[in-house]
């Protein structure tokens, strides 16, 4: 087992820089995502979750996380093939299934096609994870291109609208719907104009999309994540900004992804109840302006 003090300090993660999409299998460390420290109690039992960007980072730990509570998964993802795989080994280490599917979030008949795909295969649908993110640092907002700024909307703001399109004549009352948020949506961040912008969209989605489905009784909640090692970091970040990464929050360090599922499993059970639309912060401390 892992103490707190055995988590990579920001002196630990050197500078490195990965091509998009990154390998989470390529990094040094190596996130933490076995949740190795996780004690499961059965809170999922018999449940099926969707999760998007479920190949590597948060979405993988999610994964397991779900797994080791008695749900299976299908975990759906663009471009990493090697990532899911290893995904869909540590789901099945749980005894649990792993139904893989590749796509993009951008496209909505492929969305649609994704949840039926997972309904035929399982038969029902519990929870629907929207992770899946883009995001491309850029040190002046003039090289923020349209491509870019497209890209990352589509991405993060109409991939989660179709997920949920797609999914919800398959939910039903006491399901769950989970977004994934960001520190940055509510603070603002510079190099990061475009994605700070989805999140923030993504926080707003989340907290009209409770009050919508509320007499049905279907919960939409946000995790909030602060500074996380993901791949997505040594892919998006100047190398200068991954090098001791990150000492912003009050934990100074990073977060890792294991320590980001147990929230993911919170908002997920019954547990959780009496809680819709709800911004989840998980940021080591690092708050909102």
């Amino acid at each position: 087992m892992k103490t707190q003090e055995r988590r990579p300090t920001p002196e630990q993660i050197p500078g490195q820089k990965q091509d998009y999409p990154a390998s989470q299998e390529q990094m040094t460390p190596k996130p933490d995502s076995d949740l190795s420290n996780y004690k499961p109690a059965d809170k999922l039992l018999n449940k099926v979750a969707f999760i998007t960007g479920g190949d590597s980072g948060i979405g993988r730990a999610v994964a397991i996380a779900y797994a080791m509570e008695g749900a299976n998964v299908a975990i759906f993802f663009d471009q990493s093939t090697e990532d899911a795989e290893v995904t869909k080994k540590a789901v099945e280490s749980k005894q649990k299934e792993c139904l893989v599917i590749q796509g993009d979030v951008r496209d909505f008949d492929t969305c649609k096609r994704a949840i039926e795909q997972t309904v035929e295969h399982f038969g029902h649908l519990d929870i629907l994870v929207n992770n899946a993110a883009y995001q491309m640092a850029q040190q002046k907002f003039e090289d923020v291109s349209l491509e870019q700024f497209r890209r990352t909307m589509e991405t993060n703001v109409f991939g989660y609208f179709y997920m949920v399109k797609a999914a919800l004549p398959h939910l039903k009352e006491g399901d769950s719907i989970i977004n994934t948020g960001s520190i940055v949506g509510k603070m603002g961040k510079g190099m990061l104009v475009d994605y700070a912008t989805s999140k923030g969209a993504v926080h707003a989605f989340t907290k009209s999309l409770a009050q919508s489905l509320g007499e049905r009784k279907i919960r939409v909640n946000s995790v909030v994540p602060g500074p996380v090692w993901t791949p997505n970091i040594p892919a998006t970040m100047p190398v200068e900004k991954v090098d001791n990464y990150d000492t912003d929050g009050i934990l100074k360090r990073a977060g890792q992804p294991e320590e980001l599922a147990p929230a993911y499993v919170f908002l997920a059970a019954a547990d959780s109840s009496f809680v819709t639309g709800a911004l989840y912060d998980v940021t080591g401390g690092q708050l909102a302006a």
